[in-house]
Order: structure tokens, then sequence, then C-alpha cells
């Protein structure tokens, strides 16, 4: 038991008065908020057996009718009460061990001077992973969403010799899926297969209703410089995190809108909005990390136009939960590019790259009840990229890197032994 003092002092010894007191959860947290009439002095601790976080503050008063917030989260019960110096002790009851964290904040347009008190979890993590392999015997599948541009009544771009986007990017995507259906512990969700349109933000809520783990759009560019070609691949920019906040704040009222899993329609104002930013900036961060990855993987099949990843404030980039990325495969406007991307060939190793680098990514970031969490793909080294010259065959190249001949081909997916000068080709990594 924590001893808790009273006595009598004087009341201009009171500097701080507690104006309300709030509770809120996730599943991953706690927090607990004290309202104040001016900043206080405080000290936040924790005491075992059974588990409990003590919140000290300084010359602070309560008064005696304010209401405590009901149970929530780790919090079983709220406790106060007054010390002989002054202090003002606040108990948490807690319904397993927490780390808590505590910072000041300033006063808003909605609040004065608060102190912000978060539980998190401090159960180890190898402890709850190993709880979870008990639990489930394989784990979900990662859900890979996979967003074939434009389509319909929109072609998209259109190449001189007559090669529309839609069809293409149809035709990359439906390769990725194929690739995503073969990984253990990944399962693809073709968001467009067919020659139909879609409304962009049909796509990002059909990705978010079957609770993607990330989403990915396939586009081909175009330019006016007939001579620019490679890959580049965008998230999305600051600017345009802002206008979608901006938008889906708007629309809470509607109780339609889940982040994360939780709406924002009855939460109020700052909260909603912390909320959204702290899920669109998880969302962003993860997003660029994985395109990263993507690139790492595209370069060795295809020029990139673009090295590092780009920001674009892309609509359809703007799911507020799930990492988002748009791979602008190729120059359909370059004749070189628009001849390569009508080729099965050429779509389905531009497909494997993005598969290889989506699984970069996972294995270094795997959803915590994920297959891929428990059974870690092994790591694979990007292939190695040959220029074909005058005179070679495939079965001397296939030599020369000590690969077989029936591998070299299917790395490339390549029909015959035909080969051309300037053609380039990956080595598989045996």
């Amino acid at each position: 038991m924590i001893p808790v003092l009273f006595g009598v002092f004087s009341a201009c010894s009171i500097a701080h008065e507690v104006e309300g007191l709030r509770l809120w959860s996730s599943s991953e947290s706690t927090r607990f908020v004290i309202d104040l009439s001016t900043p206080a002095e405080h000290r936040v601790f924790s005491l075992d057996n059974p588990s409990r976080i003590v919140i000290d503050l300084d010359d602070t008063s309560i008064s005696e009718t304010e209401r405590l917030p009901e149970k929530q989260g780790f919090v079983n019960g709220i406790r106060t009460g007054k010390q002989i110096d002054g202090r003002l002790r606040v108990v948490l009851d807690v319904s397993q061990s927490v780390k808590p964290q505590s910072f000041l904040l300033e006063p808003n347009q909605t609040y004065g001077h608060r102190l912000v008190v978060d539980l998190i979890s401090s159960v180890d993590a190898i402890v709850v992973k190993r709880a979870l392999r008990s639990a489930v015997e394989k784990g979900r599948s990662v859900i890979i969403a996979i967003d074939a541009g434009h389509g319909g009544d929109d072609p998209g771009a259109t190449g001189s010799r007559g090669v529309r986007e839609k069809n293409v990017v149809l035709g990359i995507a439906r390769s990725l899926s194929s690739e995503v259906e073969a990984q253990p512990g990944m399962k693809p969700i073709l968001i467009r297969d067919g020659d139909y349109y879609l409304p962009l933000r049909s796509r990002i809520e059909r990705a978010r209703e079957a609770s993607a783990d990330l989403f990915v759009s396939i586009h081909a560019d175009a330019f006016r410089d007939s001579s620019v070609r490679g890959a580049t691949v965008y998230v999305l920019s600051e600017k345009g995190a802002t206008d979608e906040a901006a938008i889906r704040l708007a629309k809470r009222e509607n109780d339609s809108d889940l982040i994360g899993g939780v709406s924002l329609a009855d939460k109020e104002p700052l909260l909603a909005r912390v909320l959204l930013d702290l899920s669109q900036s998880a969302a962003i961060s993860a997003s660029a990390t994985a395109g990263e990855r993507i690139i790492s993987r595209l370069s060795s099949v295809t020029p990139m136009r673009k090295t590092r990843v780009q920001r674009a404030p892309f609509l359809v980039l703007k799911s507020p939960d799930i990492p988002s990325i748009l791979v602008e495969t190729a120059y359909i406007s370059n004749p070189n590019q628009e001849s390569e991307l009508r080729t099965s060939r050429y779509q389905k190793s531009l497909a494997r790259a993005i598969h290889h680098g989506i699984l970069d990514y996972f294995r270094d970031n795997p959803p915590p009840e994920s297959y891929l969490a428990f059974n870690p793909p092994p790591a694979r080294k990007n292939p190695v990229r040959h220029v074909i010259s005058s005179g070679e065959t495939l079965s001397e190249i296939a030599q020369r890197y000590k690969v077989s001949l029936s591998d070299l081909k299917h790395s490339n997916a390549l029909a015959s032994n035909v080969i051309r000068i300037g053609q380039i080709i990956t080595i598989p990594v045996t």
C-alpha cells in the first residue's frame, strides 16, 4: 500500500490546480492526461506487487468533486490523495508491467496546460513473439495490394507505336501478383484485374478493405523528350499528406473513417488530428523505406531515372494507414522502352524485381503476427546485370557465370536461346 498522508495547510501554498483528468487507450498504449491551471513540477515512478504508476505533483490541489475517468486500457483504477508537504499524489492501478513516459504540453486552442503520461507495455518483445508463435501455428499472410494504373476509358500514356499504358501496367501487375502468390506468407490483392477504370479513392478504399500491409501502384511514364528513359519510385509528399488530413478530419463526423481500425468520429478535434498525423507519418516513413528496397532491386533490371525515392502529392498514395508507393516502371514515350514494355519477358523481369524489393522490406519489417515474422525468408543478393556483346551466346554466358542455362533463361523469362546485341540480362544468384 502507498501511504497517503493528509494534513491541514494553507490554501495560499497551493500554486497549481487540477482542472480535469482524461484517459485514452489503444491496443499498444494508454494515455493519461492531467489538465492543469499552470505547469507543475512532477515525478513519475513505478511500483510492483501490485503493479501501479505513481504521479506526484508539487504544490497542486484537486477538487473533491473532480470526476475520475473509468478504467480503460492498462489502467484498472485511479486514486488521488494530498500529501502533507502539499504534493498531490495520483495512483494508477495497472493490469500489467508498463513503462511510463511523461511530458508537459503548452496550451493550444482546445486545452490549457497538460501533463501527459503515456503507459507503454514493457513485456519483452521476445516473450510476446514466443506467445504468438505458440498461439498461431503459421501466422497470417502479408497482404500486398497491387494497383494497375488507369484502365477502361482512361488509357494513360500511349507510345509512338500505339502501346497503351493501361495494358502494359496490367501485365506487370498480374506478373507481380503471381510472384507474390508464390511467396510463402504473402497474399496479393489485384485492385484492377481487367480493362476498366476505378476512381482513385476507390483504389485506396479497396486496399483498406482488404487490410493491406502495402499498396503498390504500377505506371509507365511519358515525357515530351522521347530520349528520356528509366524507372522512378514515388511516395506521398508532405503537402499531399496535409491536404489528405484536412479532408479526412472534415469527414470524421460521418463516423465512417477509421485510422488503423480506430474511428475518428468520436474523438476530440486535437486527438483526431494527432492520431491522423501519427498514422500518416508512420505510413510515409515505411513507404520510403520500402521504396528504397524496390529501387535497389529495379536498378538491376532497368535504368533508374531517379536513384532516390521521390515525393509527390499523388492521390492514390494518400491512404493514411497503409504504406503506399507508386512505381513508374519505364518511359512509354521512349521507343526502345516502349518495345520492351510490350513483351512479357520485360514485364516479368520488372515484376520480379519489385517483388524482391517488397520481400526485402518485409524481411526486415514483418508485421509481428505474420508468417514472415516467424519464418523470415533468406536474404537474396541482387542479380548481376550483363549486356550482350557481339558473338556471345546464352550457353557461353551461363558457363562464364557458373549457372545453368535453364536457370538463366527462367530468370530472364526467355522462351528460346535467341538474344540480341545490347540486350541486358540478369544473372541469377546461386
